[in-house]
């Protein structure tokens, strides 16, 4: 939108008629009422044409700063645009929501993610190793800011950056990692993967989350008999639920081996 905005006003214009706020961090009624209100009511001499407000992550407003937001909107239409940026749209009120035309973005497909990290990496002089570049796409799901994120964690410390060194910064288990975690729920005693599980954590200073997330991936893609996986996926999904609500990690991490034990014993 920035982009977009610099294209329409030109660089002179910008800062006069452009607001870009980031409301995860200005996010209180304050910032509504002081920098967005003096911002729409104040005259421009000089330039013409509609004011534009940018507010990226606007779902991480307050309540109180989304109604008074509503109020400035709907006084403020003649002379001014909003663009309203966020990841959770059921976050943002209704009386707000029904002001604004709705745009869903879908996260980009892998070859074009892939594409722009070549471009990326290039003009920073930095070299991805076999399956580096890979390995970051997949990791970002899509989003490009992740990306690039990732890769400026990765240049911090190595200007090739090896495949194995992508998973150790971002601290996600690595593919080896989750098959051999995989592999050990499916055929070891209790102990000998509940340690192996423990190990790499400790070693790796892994989220028993991504664990989890990383394992529901597999089995989704594992053959077994649909009664089986059903019973795991809906036990990963009550471990993952116990993680958000800050249950102790070992015992979630238990628990899922716990659930490939007790799956074995089935018809």
């Amino acid at each position: 939108m920035i982009a977009i905005a610099k294209e329409i006003y030109g660089a002179k214009n910008y800062k006069n008629m452009v607001l870009e706020l980031n409301a995860s961090d200005d996010r209180g009624i304050d910032v509504v009422r002081d920098k967005i209100k003096s911002f729409c009511s104040t005259q421009q001499l000089m330039n013409k044409g509609l004011k534009f407000v940018i507010l990226d992550e606007c779902d991480s407003m307050t309540n109180a700063a989304q109604f008074a937001l509503r109020r400035i909107v709907e006084k403020y239409t003649r002379t001014t645009r909003f663009c309203l940026i966020c990841n959770y749209v059921s976050k943002l009120i209704p009386a707000l929501q029904s002001r604004c035309t709705r745009f869903r973005f879908g996260p980009l497909d892998d070859d074009s993610v892939m594409t722009k990290l070549g471009e990326v990496a290039v003009s920073e002089n930095l070299t991805l190793e076999d399956g580096s570049g890979e390995a970051i796409v997949k990791l970002s799901g899509g989003d490009m800011r992740k990306v690039l994120n990732i890769l400026e964690s990765c240049s911090l410390a190595y200007k090739n950056i090896p495949v194995q060194k992508v998973f150790e910064v971002t601290g996600r288990p690595s593919r080896e990692d989750v098959d051999s975690m995989f592999q050990g729920l499916a055929s070891t005693s209790f102990n000998q993967s509940y340690q192996q599980i423990l190990n790499l954590k400790l070693t790796k200073s892994l989220s028993v989350d991504d664990v989890v997330r990383e394992i529901h991936k597999e089995l989704m893609v594992t053959e077994m008999p649909d009664h089986q996986k059903m019973f795991l996926v809906n036990r990963l999904a009550e471990i993952e639920y116990r993680l958000a609500q800050g249950c102790n990690e070992r015992a979630q991490i238990a628990s899922l081996v716990g659930a490939f034990m007790e799956v074995r014993t089935m018809g």
